[in-house]
């Protein structure tokens, strides 16, 4: 009895198919996991920055107190950081002013309400928002190199050998200064913001101070949700920082890249707690 020949492909028939079938098959399944990790990862991160943020908060009552500290962070993110927002803030607000001037004219011929809107706009959203961005380029990056320099050369490890909590020594001071400096700073951009605007509003479109400067639309609740999202961002930003450079890993490479991640997840944060809060201030002030 002669053998049988090898089965060709083409004989092959429903196992050629069936293991298309099954490659085919791979490509969701791998999807799905990808997702699925990258779900259980952001659940992990979430987890891990409400423990952080719980026991800064902890310390804040319970730990110990050292003024010097918190002034010299004060510093570090409060007067290092004036001269970049008062540039940014006073640009952002000629831009501003101009295109808003230059939309309105195209609907109604006059612009005496332009600064009120401009104002009401910046008071609840615009100075808050674009100050904790700026905020977030300096201030959490520099707090995550820090941090994560720390951890790479294993003074942090050195804390908890003696006992001391790096939260208490490293993040607390960091997160009090925020803080009061965030609030400090972005009240001080929204000045600068509305001056720039006003002069903009006088030399393009020859509008007076008087009839920019008008306060009328401005109201408590708009204050409210403005100091509200101060505190929010100041809250956020050395939070989300320090527990990137608590995480770091490996040498300077480790460092670089949490610096990137807390630059990236700072923002992601501010702009999170922004849309929270303008619904939540919505809802209450409506």
């Amino acid at each position: 009895m002669a053998p049988r020949a090898p089965a060709t492909p083409d004989d092959a028939g429903p196992m050629s198919h069936g293991g298309e079938l099954r490659e085919g098959r791979a490509e969701p399944e791998g999807f799905v996991a990808l997702v699925g990790a990258g779900a259980m990862e952001l659940g992990r991160t979430a987890k891990e920055l409400y423990s952080v943020f719980v026991r800064t908060l902890y310390y804040c009552v319970y730990g110990r107190k050292e003024p010097g500290a918190v002034l010299a962070q004060m510093y570090e993110i409060g007067n290092r950081s004036m001269f970049f927002l008062t540039v940014v803030m006073g640009f952002i607000g000629m831009i501003l002013v101009y295109q808003a001037g230059l939309q309105t004219l195209r609907v109604v011929p006059e612009l005496s309400l332009l600064g009120a809107t401009y104002l009401e706009l910046l008071v609840r959203d615009l100075a808050a928002s674009i100050g904790a961005l700026m905020l977030a380029t300096r201030v959490g990056a520099g707090i995550a190199a820090e941090v994560g320099s720390m951890v790479v050369t294993e003074q942090v490890d050195a804390l908890r050998m003696s006992a001391a909590d790096p939260i208490d020594y490293l993040v607390k001071p960091r997160f009090i200064a925020s803080i009061l400096m965030t609030t400090v700073l972005i009240i001080w951009g929204a000045t600068v913001a509305f001056f720039s605007g006003a002069i903009t509003a006088y030399l393009m479109f020859d509008l007076t101070w008087e009839t920019f400067m008008n306060v009328s639309m401005v109201g408590p609740d708009d204050l409210t949700i403005g100091l509200v999202k101060c505190v929010a961002y100041g809250a956020a930003i050395p939070v989300v920082s320090a527990h990137s450079g608590l995480s770091t890993f490996g040498g300077s490479e480790g460092v670089g890249w949490a610096t990137t991640r807390a630059v990236v997840n700072s923002s992601l944060a501010v702009i999170i707690l922004n849309l929270l809060i303008s619904a939540a201030g919505f809802l209450v002030f409506r």
